[in-house]
């Protein structure tokens, strides 16, 4: 009969090898910073470069099918959600 170190090294092998473990701790680590992040807290406003340095970092994020990453970087960023400003560079200054 397995031991439970075993069946916790078999389980932790599976996961990893299906990309399970990696998506399950980029979801551990989102939930820590939406429970962490103090809402009553105002939030500096962001100068329009660093917005587009922070929709860029999404994309790439989203391209290379980092989902959970970018789900991190959504929370803890006033990143937009939408492509407005990828799509329209020009309505933040850039063209």
């Amino acid at each position: 009969m397995a031991t439970v170190a075993e069946l916790k090294a078999v389980l932790r092998d599976t996961l990893e090898k299906r990309g399970a473990l990696a998506q399950i701790k980029a979801r551990i680590r989102a939930e820590v910073f939406n429970a962490l992040d103090d809402q009553s807290e105002p939030r500096p406003t962001l100068p329009r470069e660093n917005l587009l340095i922070n929709e860029l970092i999404r994309e790439y994020l989203e391209y290379n099918k980092y989902k959970y990453t970018a789900s991190v970087l959504i929370a803890g960023s006033p990143c937009p959600v939408d492509s407005s400003i990828t799509s329209h560079g020009d309505s933040i200054g850039y063209s």
